[in-house]
């Protein structure tokens, strides 16, 4: 595909709240030379209002990316109108708590879907659209660095998206795009919610949770310093080194620990 022609944009997935929305707020402060924001998610309404917050031209793009349909479609947009994607934000995802003989198999191979396959899709559907300088920032979860009990499915799909996050950053270098996988801990959104539908997480977590606006604001600096892994806060810094040096097996005994003492104190 040949030099594009037409407008520069930012794409950004899961736009209707939590993390996606704040992407949109805080860069609608700092981007110059960009022509619209392309917000993307289930809900129009919620994107409705969030683009009358924004002085960059916004459109607005409904759609269930679990639906393949609904991914081609986006993906004939782009060939129509061929724009400059100037960065792609993949926000899209949710996890669920719970034991994986509890949780159903629907539920959980809709968080593979959504976390992974659509994440895969989206990327490969707007790199050709993409040029040097580009950035492509994907969202994983510090649930990425390591397997967690009760939280199963959510934190493979996380570490997929490090995993691949990484693997695709060395093969974009020539390109010039550069890559970000964001690793937040528990942040202040709508997430929790729906996560605990069936079971909750440790308490000590929630402990370490911080606002949206602080991991939003420490992964566009980090993307702008083409850095390969955004962690927000000490206490997930301190976890994601912890995760480097000792066994899994080992921290997942603790955690195990954690859950036991956790369900004594409740009785």
């Amino acid at each position: 595909m040949g030099k594009k022609t037409g407008r520069n944009i930012v794409v950004i997935t899961g736009a209707s709240s939590g993390i996606g929305q704040e992407f949109a707020i805080q860069l609608d402060s700092l981007l110059y030379r960009t022509d619209e924001i392309w917000l993307i998610a289930r809900r129009r309404e919620r994107m409705k209002e969030l683009s009358k917050l924004l002085d960059i031209p916004t459109k607005i793009i409904p759609m269930d990316l679990s639906d393949e349909k609904e991914v081609l479609a986006f993906a004939k947009i782009l060939e129509i109108e061929e724009p400059r994607i100037r960065m792609l934000i993949n926000c899209a995802g949710f996890g669920l708590m719970g034991r994986v003989d509890e949780l159903s198999i629907e539920e959980q191979t809709a968080m593979l879907k959504v976390n992974c396959e659509a994440l895969t899709q989206m990327t490969w559907h707007c790199l050709p659209y993409m040029e040097k300088n580009s950035r492509l920032i994907q969202l994983a979860s510090s649930a990425a660095f390591l397997p967690q009990k009760k939280f199963a499915v959510y934190a493979a799909t996380k570490s997929y998206v490090l995993s691949f996050s990484m693997a695709l950053r060395e093969e974009l270098k020539k390109r010039g795009i550069w890559v970000t996988a964001v690793c937040p801990g528990p942040v202040e959104t709508e997430f929790f919610g729906i996560a605990e539908k069936y079971g909750s997480t440790l308490a000590v977590k929630k402990l370490t949770i911080v606002p949206v606006y602080r991991v939003v604001k420490q992964a566009l600096r980090d993307a702008r310093d083409k850095k390969a892994v955004s962690v927000c806060s000490l206490p997930i810094k301190a976890f994601h080194a912890v995760s480097k040096i000792l066994p899994h097996a080992w921290i997942l005994g603790i955690m195990s620990l954690m859950y036991g003492l956790e369900k004594k104190q409740e009785k």
